[in-house]
């Protein structure tokens, strides 16, 4: 993920200053309907993330998909509460006059915030890539599972994935730091982030991230997805052969596991990685394709003649980004039913202390 932020049209100039162009209209109107979505999609998020970890907390971790599942909503809270203050920014930005703030620059919250939080975000793939490849581990040796993927190795191999991001982000990282100006007009100077040697440094970003490991964790998703769905599609069918064909009562205690070995649960789990790891993909299509045509066409970037065309392919990225950090929820609550019991447990616990400050409040109010 590497939306571009920076040195936006919307911040640089009015669109009518550039209304020839191409695709300056069409930019305008897309950040019109996106923009308000963001502070809202952001909000939301936060709370759907806190929610995960409270329910995964209560429910118990104590297998490696729930380990997993509840780093994922971690690393997608933190990706979110860093990139928060940015969507509030644009907003403001982009229907007010962001010369309203002649003693801000309001780059430099966009400019302190975007990178580390681009850390989680890389840290959230790694996560959803290992969701996916160790349940095409179960598929594939599920008598050796559990004693090679063990809840211990997992907590090692999610440290070890944050530790792999953020070292692969070091690059782009080391370039930006605090720096003070002032501004000549009202000789008022205020706290900016400079960078030293940003084109090489985010040469090299662009080689580790952008290339090479974005299209490798895309198509270990795809793997990963198409294996998963291609082993339900299997016990779907034999479900359906033994719906069929009426068992013994001898054997109808058996037929909880089909013959693939894969239990009512087994199916459930499996079906919520791949949702999560197909929400991944389809939030990451947008990047991949923009990031693609940027390599092929020097001039579909921020400064070529299809910056405008960019910037809009960076909105529709940015926001796919936004919902891959949010939507997870539903999947636990629609497929996990450990969750959902929690979930609605914590509701209805809720609801009984509301009712009973309700009447609480009421009795004191006729005394």
């Amino acid at each position: 993920m590497n939306v571009s932020l920076t040195n936006s049209p919307i911040l640089n100039s009015t669109f009518s200053d550039r209304r020839g162009w191409p695709f300056s209209g069409a930019s305008y109107w897309t950040y019109n309907i996106l923009l308000p979505t963001w502070p809202v999609i952001t909000l939301f998020g936060l709370l759907a993330n806190l929610t995960n970890i409270v329910v995964f907390l209560k429910a118990g971790v104590k297998d490696n998909v729930t380990t997993l599942m509840l780093s994922l909503s971690v690393s997608d809270l933190l990706y979110l509460i860093i990139m928060s203050p940015t969507p509030y920014i644009y907003v403001v930005s982009h229907f007010a006059d962001y010369r309203l703030f002649p003693i801000f620059d309001i780059h430099f919250i966009i400019d302190l915030m975007y990178w580390p939080a681009i850390v989680f975000y890389d840290f959230s793939a790694f996560i959803s890539v290992l969701l996916g490849v160790t349940r095409c581990a179960c598929v594939a040796m599920p008598l050796q599972f559990k004693s090679v993927f063990t809840k211990a190795r997992t907590v090692k191999l999610v440290l070890a994935s944050f530790i792999l991001a953020l070292s692969l982000r070091m690059p782009i990282l080391s370039v930006y730091r605090l720096a003070r100006r002032t501004d000549p007009n009202t000789n008022v100077s205020y706290m900016y982030v400079a960078n030293h040697n940003r084109e090489a440094m985010t040469r090299i970003n662009d080689v580790l991230n952008r290339n090479s490991l974005l299209y490798i964790n895309f198509i270990i998703m795809i793997t990963c997805v198409y294996v998963l769905s291609f082993k339900l599609h299997q016990a779907s069918a034999i479900r359906r052969s033994h719906s069929s064909t009426p068992a013994p009562k001898s054997e109808q205690a058996s037929e909880k596991t089909d013959s693939q070995g894969m239990s009512s649960k087994d199916v459930r789990v499996i079906k919520s990685v791949v949702l999560v790891c197909s929400i991944f993909i389809t939030s990451q299509a947008p990047f991949l394709i923009y990031s693609t045509v940027r390599l092929i066409n020097p001039e579909f970037d921020i400064f070529g003649k299809l910056h405008y065309l960019f910037e809009m392919s960076a909105a529709i990225s940015l926001t796919c980004s936004y919902l891959n950090a949010t939507v997870n929820i539903f999947v636990y609550y629609n497929c996990n039913s450990k969750y959902k019991s929690v979930f609605l447990s914590m509701l209805r616990k809720i609801k009984r202390c509301n009712q009973r400050n309700g009447s609480i409040a009421m009795t004191s109010d006729l005394e």
